[in-house]
């Protein structure tokens, strides 16, 4: 295992956390929007994620080899959840019934996103600066 993979996993961490946040306040931003490039209203994006390994699990017979590089962004995709029907006849967007296609992005679930996406990225940056400190621990040993 080389000595920077272990911040290699944290920063690989702290950018898909990035991702996420920029990918919650898009929906949080457009919980409004009624009307799109694609016609409807805007859809809630979801930011998906999947472990980076270089090897396969089963081939490593030492598990101090583990080479993982952390997580990468394979995309994002939209959420394919009904949108809201709200009763607003006034609405510019409004059918013949007077019911407007609202997103469907849930404040509740946004926020309660944001906040694991915070603790998380606060993690990473809590193991990067132990390495930092580890790292500069091992370089006051050879003085």
């Amino acid at each position: 295992m080389g000595m920077f993979n272990a911040m290699r996993t944290s920063t690989s961490g702290l950018s898909a956390e990035r991702l996420r946040m920029d990918t919650i306040s898009s929906n949080i931003a457009n919980s409004k929007t009624t009307r799109t490039e694609n016609g409807g209203p805007y859809r809630r994006k979801i930011a998906v994620f999947q472990e980076n390994l270089d090897d396969e699990l089963g081939k490593i017979s030492d598990p101090l080899e583990f080479n993982g590089k952390g997580i990468k962004a394979v995309g994002i995709v939209e959420d394919k959840s009904p949108f809201p029907m709200v009763y607003d006849p006034a609405h510019p967007d409004a059918r013949d019934d007077g019911y407007v296609e609202m997103p469907n992005v849930d404040y509740i679930n946004e926020f309660v996103d944001l906040i694991a996406s915070q603790r998380a990225f606060e993690a990473n940056v809590t193991a990067i600066n132990i390495e930092k400190s580890m790292y500069m621990k091992a370089l006051e040993i050879g003085r």
